[in-house]
């Protein structure tokens, strides 16, 4: 699954606090996400969290010109 940091994830399950949304701060064996509602923390196993994506929104950059 292609998860990069800065993506804005949005889970099956919403956060207790009501958002169903997290901005990812660090991948690898773990992802560090943050909840865009309250802003708590979390860090969760990758295979955990990929099973409970539901989709990766990216703002896309706009391309270098050189």
């Amino acid at each position: 699954m292609d998860v990069r940091i800065g993506d804005t994830l949005t889970m099956k399950k919403t956060h207790p606090c009501g958002s169903a949304e997290w901005k990812v701060l660090r991948i690898g064996a773990d992802f560090r996400l943050r909840c865009l509602g309250c802003g708590h923390e979390i860090m969760t196993p990758r295979s955990k969290a990929e099973k409970s994506i539901r989709k990766i929104s990216r703002e896309e950059t706009p391309a270098e010109g050189g």
